[in-house]
């Protein structure tokens, strides 16, 4: 090298600065690329996403590439920054081009072009896509012979090659739609995780008890039955003879009017029109009772414990509730049916107030992997039925029994979270006095 001029080393070590830094800034930008992104735009007919999503598919090959390019360019620029400074300084020039090649490539060859590769990864991997491809299709016995030597050196420590597996875990997927920000709107992105979330919910937590259940009693006068059918808020409604135990079926009231409306009428017209019953077991994940109204082509469910008794009732639209929140009643309403503000800033919540809707409505955390209403889960944190003025501490929630109705609590005080660094030494579910 010592008779080539010193201006062609001078732009030869510029060149081989670039090209290091677009390796570098390739690898990063490659390894950055958003994968579910990158697919839409591969299936959207992008070809720069396609020739990136190539070299991803063999990310040990694509390495090799890089690297094996990187280094070359930059020992080759070791080599002529050396000449250059002995040209220039004599034996002091090699330290000397040294230090300034080691500073150089750092700032223009590593920390800048992968700093900007990181932050706009698609700007950079695409058009670097076609490059990479030129040469991994002109250099790939050299990369094949550089993979089989490495991928052996693994074997031979026990590193296997993992299996290729893109699928996201529900978890997963609940953080990305977390991270959409405003690309989703803060509804829909609700709607998705209610959705990712009815695998954890059972039908029991949304049933309506047995003892909330409406029906038609066929052992009442026939005149009780008419009003009921006439002014009924609902249209489908079971029908038993003396209780839910001994059920009939489902009648549809659009059916029921038209026969109603008609002269000399009686129960057994009714009877002939009920449509047969749906059981399904407490336990059902929500997602599966979803897809077995759909096959089923049904719409109510009555819900039975192991031993085939009935604990309640459970509809579609009580499932798509779970997705889309309440559409069919002001939500205000149901609440108020419940719970009673007070001016002290406690409130007074009926003790067969379901726990997951209180939570959804008053953005309250009490725990719902146990009891389903505030009557239960206070009766199963004490595991006995307390006095009127007993006062508890669950989930730092301050709970105070108001009033019994037999063996049942039937109101509790509650009062404002209190704060886990104000609850100091306090466990949490422990109780006051």
């Amino acid at each position: 090298m010592n008779d080539i001029p010193i201006s062609i080393l001078y732009f030869s070590l510029a060149a081989l600065i670039i090209l290091s830094g677009f390796f570098s800034g390739s690898e990063t930008a490659l390894v950055s690329l958003n994968r579910y992104k990158l697919k839409h735009l591969v299936d959207s007919g992008h070809k720069g996403a396609y020739r990136a999503s190539l070299l991803l598919k063999r990310p040990d090959r694509l390495f090799g590439l890089i690297l094996l390019f990187n280094n070359f360019v930059n020992i080759l620029a070791s080599a002529i920054a050396t000449v250059i400074g002995l040209k220039l300084f004599g034996e002091a020039g090699i330290a000397i081009a040294t230090g300034l090649l080691t500073f150089v490539i750092l700032i223009f060859s590593e920390v800048s072009p992968k700093t900007y590769a990181a932050q706009y990864p698609e700007r950079f991997a695409f058009p670097a896509a076609y490059v990479l491809n030129f040469l991994m299709w002109a250099f790939y016995p050299v990369v094949y012979s550089i993979n089989t030597i490495t991928n052996g050196l693994l074997k031979l420590i026990g590193l296997q090659k993992p299996s290729e597996n893109e699928s996201l875990t529900p978890e997963e997927l609940r953080s990305i739609v977390n991270q959409t920000g405003s690309m989703i709107p803060a509804k829909h992105q609700k709607m998705l995780l209610n959705i990712l979330d009815l695998e954890s919910v059972k039908v029991e937590d949304i049933m309506v008890a047995r003892n909330e259940i409406v029906g038609l009693d066929m052992e009442e006068d026939w005149s009780e039955i008419l009003d009921q059918i006439t002014h009924s808020l609902h249209t489908r409604l079971p029908v038993f003879e003396g209780d839910i135990d001994h059920i009939i079926g489902f009648i549809h009231l659009r059916k029921a009017l038209d026969i109603v409306s008609k002269s000399n009428t009686g129960k057994d017209d009714l009877v002939k029109i009920v449509e047969p019953c749906y059981f399904i077991p407490e336990a059902t994940p929500l997602n599966k009772q979803l897809l077995s109204f759909q096959y089923n082509e049904r719409r109510t469910a009555l819900v039975v414990d192991e031993y085939g008794d009935i604990q309640g009732l459970v509809t579609l639209e009580d499932i798509l509730e779970e997705i889309v929140g309440e559409f069919t009643t002001d939500p205000a309403d149901t609440l108020m049916q419940d719970i009673y503000q007070q001016d002290d800033g406690t409130v007074l919540i009926d003790g067969s107030a379901n726990i997951r809707e209180l939570n959804r409505m008053m953005g309250w955390h009490l725990p719902i992997n146990g009891a389903k209403t505030i009557n239960g889960l206070v009766l199963e944190f004490l595991q006995s039925i307390p006095n009127p003025g007993t006062s508890v501490l669950i989930d730092n929630y301050p709970i105070e029994i108001v009033q019994l109705s037999g063996n049942s609590v039937k109101t509790i005080k509650m009062s404002p979270r209190i704060n886990q660094d104000k609850a100091g030494k306090n466990k949490l579910n422990s109780r006051l006095t």
